[in-house]
């Protein structure tokens, strides 16, 4: 159990040091331009994440060397758990990446479907989610990246609530981690979930 859990965290400060120094070299950007949003943007989270997302990740790709990275890969359906892999010395890294409008409150937040959870951790034992979270500030049109604020966490050390409309986990991106395995992971989840068919 030991061992298993500190892989994750060695994991977890991994990624996390390689977007501390990603977020020296994020810029800020438009959206786009004051004739087409002559008002501004809402500042709502929703209309402008996966666009945030993108620039991260293929800016993450287009700074790997920077970053000390073998390489990064983006290009996943939309059904996929993580937005991105990251390669160095051979092993990979699965990453989702969150967007937190920091003028907003610290809210729960759907993190995953609880059945594509499950699948993926049963099917493969070696694989391992990361969810990476930024900041933004939104003025206008311009998006703004928030140097001190980056949650780096994994989904099995959640605290394990799962939304009963959705069948999604839900948290706070900044929340105390529960250490566990990953057979209790997978029994925690299978215990929460309506989705799963116990077999």
């Amino acid at each position: 159990m030991k061992n298993e859990i500190k892989k994750i965290e060695t994991d977890l400060e991994f990624v996390k040091n390689i977007y501390l120094k990603l977020l020296t070299i994020l810029p800020s950007f438009n959206i786009t331009d004051s004739k087409i949003l002559p008002y501004g943007l809402r500042a709502h989270t929703r209309s402008v994440s996966w666009l945030v997302e993108q620039v991260i990740t293929q800016q993450t790709k287009y700074n790997a060397k920077k970053l000390g990275l073998d390489d990064v890969n983006f290009d996943f359906p939309d059904t996929s758990l993580h937005d991105c892999e990251i390669i160095h010395n051979g092993k990979s890294y699965f990453v989702n990446v969150k967007i937190h409008n920091i003028k907003g409150k610290e809210n729960k937040n759907d993190i995953a479907a609880v059945e594509k959870l499950y699948f993926q951790y049963s099917v493969n034992k070696n694989y391992a989610l990361i969810y990476a979270c930024f900041g933004i500030k939104f003025k206008n049109i311009k998006i703004s990246f928030v140097e001190d604020y980056l949650e780096i966490f994994s989904p099995q050390f959640l605290p394990i609530h799962v939304n009963p409309r959705n069948d999604k986990i839900q948290a706070t991106y900044r929340h105390d981690k529960i250490h566990r395995t990953r057979e209790k992971f997978l029994k925690m989840l299978k215990e929460k979930s309506k989705s799963i068919i116990l077999k």
